[in-house]
């Protein structure tokens, strides 16, 4: 009597040991999955172990701890992170409840809102930087026809310049973590508002009790998740004020550019291993809140 093996069960063999046979599905899978992995090993996985490996040695940390400059950026990074992600969530949450107000003036605005998230960041900051030029930038031409003064040094102070390239951060990022909370709003039921605008609640009980705790989980998730993009944000700075003036307002994510280019790329691969102890709680916060 002959036995028919059906795809994807084991199937006896000549010697009587099992021998699992892959359904069609199964094969296609792994034929997918394959061109993935390779990606993954070789662009990420080799990359990530070649700079673990060769940021071993202790003595790369003793020269790196020893730069005022990896200092400078430490509390760079820190402004940049705890300012910057307070800022532009706090305008994120004012301005999606703007924005979430059904009138068509207001949802043509948000088309020009989206504009700076959409375009591309490296002829934007350079524009941007151009427009900042303390000599014959845009900006500073304004402020002299308008009050007949001089204006700042844009770039040319640390603070300033740092200030100037959270603001760019805000600036671009801002609309994506609008446009998020805008979601959150429009998935609460529209009767507890009513019901809340005829027992008399005002606008700001309304979303203390009802706005608030509905968005609490998705700000906070979405506070976390910009974090770790912050963290890695190059852009920002670097097309800005290329860590100057005087390596002055570099980050951790611009640093290690610095290092390379002085030809230390022990130094700049131990300024990434620096970085993750303030990168590897955020993804472990974030994959625990989105577990559940």
């Amino acid at each position: 009597m002959s036995t028919v093996a059906l795809p994807g069960v084991e199937a006896a063999t000549a010697d009587g040991g099992p021998r699992r046979r892959l359904s069609p599905w199964q094969a296609w899978g792994l034929a997918l999955l394959a061109p993935y992995v390779a990606v993954f090993l070789v662009f990420v996985l080799y990359p990530v172990g070649y700079g673990l490996w060769l940021a071993r040695h202790p003595q790369s940390y003793v020269q790196l701890f020893a730069d005022p400059v990896f200092a400078g950026s430490v509390v760079n990074t820190l402004i940049f992170v705890v300012v910057g992600i307070n800022l532009k969530m706090a305008a994120a949450l004012f301005l999606s409840g703007f924005f979430v107000t059904a009138r068509p003036w207001i949802r043509w605005l948000s088309v020009l809102f989206i504009l700076p998230w959409a375009v591309p960041s490296i002829p934007t900051i350079l524009s941007i930087r151009f427009m900042l030029n303390p000599e014959w930038g845009v900006v500073n031409q304004v402020i002299f026809r308008l009050t007949g003064a001089d204006g700042p040094n844009w770039l040319n102070d640390r603070w300033i310049a740092l200030s100037m390239a959270m603001l760019v951060h805000i600036w671009k990022s801002l609309p994506f973590w609008t446009m998020i909370l805008i979601a959150g709003r429009l998935a609460i039921p529209g009767e507890l508002y009513e019901a809340a605008s005829v027992d008399g609640a005002s606008v700001w009980q309304r979303f203390r009790f009802i706005t608030w705790p509905s968005l609490s989980t998705l700000y906070l998730t979405s506070a976390i998740l910009s974090m770790i993009w912050t963290l890695g944000d190059f852009n920002s700075v670097y097309l800005l004020t290329g860590g100057g003036p005087a390596d002055l307002t570099h980050v951790l994510a611009t640093l290690g550019i610095r290092y390379l280019r002085l030809d230390q790329v022990d130094l700049a691969m131990a300024t990434i291993v620096c970085a993750l102890p303030l990168v590897l709680p955020l993804v472990y916060f974030m994959m625990k809140r989105l577990s559940r």
